[in-house]
């Protein structure tokens, strides 16, 4: 009979042997340096065999002690998403749906055209002018840009609000530490490429104009209290703390992206209330950014509507995954729901074909962390709601455990 400790290690093994076969799938190691890879990498077939035979192992495994039933409960759910994995890079793909529940543990809601055309008409009554509200979106947002020589100044800014925020609820180690730098030709707008130590590389993506309200979208989803909080808090506390080496590495394809992604997007609000954004927005960002702060109030609440939009991502997503539409379709669907340019909505897509199912890891992610810490908080304290979140980023969820 294995021990789960055992178990756990021979799942970070296998995980960067699979990481072989696809470059984006460990998206961050800090374990033992000697379990990483040497050889050539293991034909697919046999990385399923022993997957398999891991999976059954753990079912040998004695009932938990009740400290260690999450984390027996939250393996078993990441080796049967490896196994799901293994199946796609066999070229064995699912329906998005399917591929949601095995890869992600979770199942989102789906929304139609008719739901996005609501919203559209919202925000028709928002925008100036008369028209096509994409375009009218466009132009009316020229104004909110943050000139590439302004772009680092302004986002250093937001992070160490951020941090600061961050830092009066979360003790985090004293050695902390970030990276930020400028990079393009990404489908991705940033990226946290967390390299343990408690120290982030943040990579923002200069491939198109960032807007003033990405300062602090940003800051907080990569660094505080985001993907950096989240990775710093996991090894401080279950790597080092508890000696959860299963824990010293993130399959991107997994359960625990759904967390991840969510946790980072929700930690905005956490980090920044409604008011106590706009109030740092309008008297330190827009400034910095050369943006009349006048116009801040109106921009809000034209970007409240918008975050309406996120699950549109989702429908051309599945319907694209499904083989239902094709790539000029979802392109139409991108740049009519999602207000995309046409080339920011062929980076879009080249996304989604990149990630798939990944997509619902951004907003029902959120929406499931905002929904679960909702009933945790009972005294309705934002001290309370700061502890809450800190305690699930330290004892990692999945989606079912959360709705559990």
């Amino acid at each position: 009979m294995q021990s789960l400790n055992h178990l756990a290690e021979q799942y970070v093994k296998l995980s960067l042997r699979i990481g072989q076969h696809c470059p984006n799938y460990v998206d961050a190691y800090y374990g033992p340096k000697e379990w990483q890879p040497t050889a050539q990498p293991s034909p697919l077939s046999q990385l399923k065999s022993e997957l398999e035979a891991l999976i059954a192992a753990a079912t040998d495994i004695a009932q938990p002690i009740l400290a260690e039933q999450q984390r027996f409960e939250l393996l078993l759910i990441q080796l049967k998403a490896s196994l799901v994995y293994v199946d796609m890079l066999q070229g064995h793909y699912q329906p998005f749906a399917q591929e949601c529940a095995n890869l992600y543990d979770a199942t989102p809601p789906l929304y139609d055209e008719h739901y996005f055309d609501n919203i559209l008409d919202q925000l028709d009554g928002l925008l100036p002018g008369h028209g096509d509200v994409a375009q009218r979106l466009s132009e009316y947002r020229q104004q909110f840009v943050i000139p590439t020589d302004k772009l680092e100044t302004v986002f250093v800014a937001a992070i160490d609000e951020a941090r600061r925020r961050t830092l009066l609820h979360i003790d985090l180690p004293s050695h902390e530490n970030f990276k930020v730098t400028l990079v393009n030709d990404q489908v991705w707008s940033a990226y946290n490429w967390y390299k343990g130590n408690s120290y982030s590389v943040i990579e923002l993506n200069t491939d198109f104009p960032i807007q003033i309200e990405r300062a602090i979208d940003l800051a907080a989803h990569e660094g505080y209290p985001g993907h950096h909080v989240f990775n710093a808090l996991i090894e401080q506390h279950l790597v080092e703390g508890k000696g959860w080496l299963e824990y010293s590495i993130y399959n991107l394809f997994s359960p625990i992206s759904l967390l991840a992604e969510g946790s980072a997007n929700y930690g905005i609000e956490v980090a920044f209330p409604w008011d106590e954004r706009l109030t740092f927005e309008q008297q330190t960002l827009f400034p910095l950014a050369g943006i009349d702060a006048e116009l801040c109030q109106h921009y809000y609440k034209v970007q409240r509507v918008l975050q309406q939009l996120s699950y549109s991502d989702n429908m051309v997503a599945g319907r694209f995954v499904d083989g239902n539409i094709n790539e000029y379709e979802a392109i139409k669907l991108l740049m009519k729901y999602a207000l995309n340019s046409e080339e920011r909505a062929h980076q879009r897509l080249a996304f989604i074909k990149q990630n798939r199912a990944y997509v619902i890891t951004y907003n029902y992610g959120q929406d499931l962390v905002r929904d679960y810490l909702a009933k945790q908080v009972t005294n309705n304290s934002h001290s309370e709601l700061w502890r809450v979140f800190t305690q699930l980023l330290a004892q990692p969820k999945t989606a079912s455990m959360m709705l559990g």
